[in-house]
């Protein structure tokens, strides 16, 4: 049988969350926006989704946008601010998920200057150089809370500080952190953050982001009035409301599995660090407890991650919405790591269904296929 230790690129739907959404794929077909007692009902299961999905991160509801996934939360911010901020700078950090990096080019359409804040060799970035780096031209600075190939989780609520002193928007993608991580949308004082569904046992294709009262965005969509009237059209209802009780579930759910996955990966990690040859990147950051990102020396880690497939262990070898792409991963190379070792680089993220049988099982397959790639290699 498969073990999967993908869960940084999607994770299973949870029984519960599929039970919730089933009266709305079937009886419950209302239009939401529609005044009588069909619309009304589902009006009703939104209305309490989106109060789930607000005690998720400590938002109040009213700042909760749905959205298509987490892509288009990120883009979403991009496109609405350029529509109505003056045109300037944008600081975007180098180990930002490719709908942020991609994303920009909403604001460089529109004249906007892009920059990218460097950061450090655990992929950390540097409040004082942020600092530094901000002028009376920037206007938007995007923070990642916790990168979804290695793990580093960044000081947002230092970083948001700088920026609402200096009265810049501070954007925050949270799609890897919730639900893995305590993330608290209002102390952070972040003024956008996204997040996504099917990261958190929700079903794939829903997402929010969440608006502070004093940013004003253009809407992604033009139509009905839905969503505030920045996107328009008529909700997913079945998955917004999946996306509510999965998020009331990791609410519930956060402390026991916290403490699971982080036994797990120091297992992981643990096992990794007596094969000759290994490199754990970020191993002395604080990172999420179901990521580890390593790589080993000489090995190529594509050739590996199909060879782990092939006995049946489903790892990545980095962003699944970059594995299209050829090279080794950005975020890696953002953290000075030698191309080399950048390209043998495999990730395995752990989820809550995961036991200590299945590390166990991935840590001798895994020293079974690199003493096998070692001898053809000396032959």
């Amino acid at each position: 049988m498969a073990t999967y230790l993908d869960h940084n690129a999607t994770t299973p739907l949870d029984a519960r969350v599929l039970e919730a959404m089933y009266p709305f794929l079937t009886g419950s077909y209302g239009n939401p926006s529609s005044v009588h007692g069909f619309g009304r009902h589902v009006r009703r299961a939104i209305d309490n989704a989106r109060e789930q999905v607000a005690a998720l991160v400590n938002a109040h509801p009213s700042q909760v946008i749905f959205t298509g996934g987490g892509t288009e939360a990120n883009n979403m911010v991009f496109s609405g601010l350029a529509q109505r901020r003056a045109v300037g700078r944008a600081l975007v950090s180098a180990i930002e998920h490719p709908s942020v990096l991609h994303g920009t080019k909403h604001l460089d359409s529109h004249q906007w200057q892009i920059e990218t804040i460097a950061v450090d060799a655990s992929g950390r970035v540097s409040a004082d150089l942020l600092s530094a780096m901000i002028d009376d031209q920037t206007h938007l600075v995007s923070v990642m809370v916790a990168n979804n190939e290695v793990g580093t989780v960044q000081d947002v609520a230092t970083l948001s500080a700088i920026c609402r002193d200096r009265q810049v928007i501070f954007h925050c993608d949270a799609v890897q952190a919730a639900g893995k991580i305590e993330v608290d949308f209002s102390s952070s004082r972040a003024h956008l953050m996204s997040l996504s569904s099917h990261k958190i046992y929700g079903p794939q294709g829903c997402g929010a982001l969440i608006v502070d009262k004093s940013v004003d965005m253009a809407p992604l969509m033009y139509g009905g009035g839905q969503e505030k009237k920045r996107r328009a059209g008529t909700e997913n209802v079945a998955a917004i409301v999946g996306f509510g009780k999965a998020a009331e579930l990791a609410v519930s759910e956060l402390n026991h599995n916290q403490q699971h996955l982080l036994q797990l990966r120091q297992q992981l990690e643990r096992a990794l660090k007596t094969v000759d040859g290994v490199t754990i990147f970020a191993a002395s950051a604080e990172r999420l407890p179901n990521t580890v990102m390593f790589a080993v020396e000489g090995i190529a880690g594509e050739t590996l991650l199909m060879a782990l497939d092939t006995l049946g262990f489903a790892v990545s070898s980095g962003s699944a919405c970059e594995s299209a792409e050829e090279g080794p991963s950005h975020v890696l190379l953002a953290m000075g790591v030698p191309f080399e070792l950048a390209q043998a680089s495999i990730r395995i993220s752990l989820g809550r269904s995961n036991t200590a049988q299945d590390v166990e099982n991935v840590v001798t397959a895994l020293k079974q296929q690199i003493r096998m790639m070692h001898s053809m290699a000396c032959q």
